[in-house]
């Protein structure tokens, strides 16, 4: 189920500055400029959106965190952890000339395995969908929504 999102009513936030030829953003929460690529961009305005209109608490919200997916080293975008850190929701970003795929999912679902979220979104920051794992049926269900961050 498509979620629509406006994100760019959060590009305002962004940070973004030249140099070097290049177009930079400021993460808030890596406190670093990076180069400002539409991935990037994408992945920064979600950062926004979870943080000013979900009220997600922003430090337990990871970038760009690296994992295990069999042998191999992956990272994935954002990781948010519920407020007893266990994680709770993985997001992938694709730039927004990328379509959200079946591909998508499969790569998503590749880096929960060792993660085991309850909740996994994907965005290019035009289509938005997030689905709840059900893992004693293993199934999935789509939802209309992102899910309000949880609290003890």
């Amino acid at each position: 189920m498509l979620i629509t999102i406006n994100y760019l009513a959060f590009q305002d936030q962004l940070t973004v500055k030249s140099a070097d030829g290049k177009s930079w953003i400021f993460d808030p929460l890596r406190r670093k400029y990076l180069v400002a690529g539409p991935e990037e961009l994408v992945r920064q305005l979600v950062i926004f959106y979870f943080i000013q209109q979900l009220a997600y608490n922003k430090n337990r919200i990871k970038v760009e965190m690296g994992l295990k997916v069999n042998t191999l080293a992956r990272r994935c975008d954002i990781l948010v952890y519920d407020s007893s850190v266990q994680p709770f929701l993985l997001v992938e970003c694709k730039a927004p000339k990328v379509d959200i795929t079946q591909a998508t999912f499969e790569q998503i679902a590749r880096y929960n395995m060792p993660l085991q979220v309850p909740f996994l979104m994907v965005t290019n920051g035009i289509k938005t969908y997030c689905c709840q794992i059900h893992y004693d049926t293993q199934s999935f269900t789509f939802l209309d929504h992102i899910p309000p961050y949880p609290t003890l």
